[in-house]
């Protein structure tokens, strides 16, 4: 029975910087997404105090549906580039 140690995993040797860049070059609309995502969820909890008489469920649901909204967008505008990349943007062999 041999035992090989030499196994080369390259994909477990980077680390969560280096995996988070590499993902976002190939993906880079879900870096946005989730920013944005975290931007509208900042105002929402900013505007939280100044909501005037606007009821607190209400207000909490405005800012999920604007945060989602937000992520499905980055999502879609995302495919379709990597739409574009791969049928249209490619050269003709």
């Amino acid at each position: 029975m041999s035992t090989d140690t030499d196994v080369s995993l390259s994909s477990y040797d980077e680390d969560q910087g280096s995996k988070l860049i590499r993902k976002a070059k190939e993906a880079p609309f879900v870096p946005i997404g989730m920013a944005g995502f975290a931007a509208i969820v900042a105002y929402g909890l900013y505007k939280l105090k100044n909501r005037g008489n606007t009821k607190m469920s209400l207000h909490l649901i405005h800012m999920r549906v604007a945060a989602q909204g937000f992520v499905v967008g980055a999502m879609t505008v995302g495919m379709g580039y990597s739409m574009y990349r791969e049928f249209w943007a490619k050269p003709k062999p």
